[in-house]
């Protein structure tokens, strides 16, 4: 007969999960697929290491089930194992904003314009957007706007973006929104924006920010 587990041994399974979670890189690398399955070449790009680099905090990631892999020929896709993980994410980053009082003076040096964030609840801004009252854009890649966006948003990827000017309203105030607060092309969309004449605010949050509150995220399949 099998000896019951000790505490000690529940504790270690689930300090596998913080141990995934101790790289900064790693958590990088959650948020980049909170937007959406991708391949170990964009993951690399993205965060800016090479891809061995990438290959092994993805290894570590995934010996924790936090992410998961779909081989399609000679190209493997990683993606989160679950949306829980997404809000694994959120919270982290969260609690951390809460007690680190280094965290939010740093997210507010990042802040190029402090008045560019949108006051507007979660609520209001979807209820303004259904009517047109705004124009809410997502400023991140096509494939992380398919894979997931806010509502009522429009695709206006940054590198577009001053190309696609005209085909914003000037008469109508223009939301951006990114892949959450550590994000910056929001805050470059704004400057652009405003530089062009528009009347242009951001929001902190990402699709993940926005699911984790219970508000509903679309697809392109919507």
């Amino acid at each position: 007969m099998k000896a019951k587990p000790t505490k000690s041994y529940l504790y270690e399974h689930v300090a596998r999960i913080g141990k995934a979670l101790s790289s900064p890189k790693r958590l990088e690398l959650l948020e980049l697929l909170a937007q959406g399955e991708k391949p170990v070449e964009t993951l690399s790009a993205q965060a800016d290491i090479d891809m061995r680099l990438a290959s092994a905090h993805l290894k570590a990631l995934r010996e924790a089930r936090l992410v998961e892999t779909r081989r399609d020929g000679k190209y493997i896709h990683y993606r989160l194992s679950g949306p829980d993980v997404s809000q694994l994410w959120v919270t982290l980053r969260e609690t951390a904003e809460e007690h680190l009082v280094e965290l939010r003076v740093a997210l507010e040096q990042m802040a190029s314009e402090p008045d560019s964030l949108c006051s507007e609840s979660r609520e209001s801004l979807l209820q303004k957007a259904k009517q047109g009252d705004v124009i809410v854009i997502d400023v991140r890649p096509p494939a992380e706007y398919e894979a997931g966006h806010l509502p009522f948003a429009r695709s206006m990827p940054l590198g577009e973006l001053e190309k696609r000017l005209a085909d914003l309203p000037a008469d109508c105030a223009i939301v951006a929104y990114c892949r959450g607060p550590f994000c910056l092309m929001s805050d470059e969309a704004v400057k652009l924006l405003r530089a062009n004449g528009f009347t242009a605010q951001k929001i902190s949050d990402g699709v993940s920010e926005w699911a984790a509150c219970g508000l509903p995220i679309e697809t392109s399949k919507n």
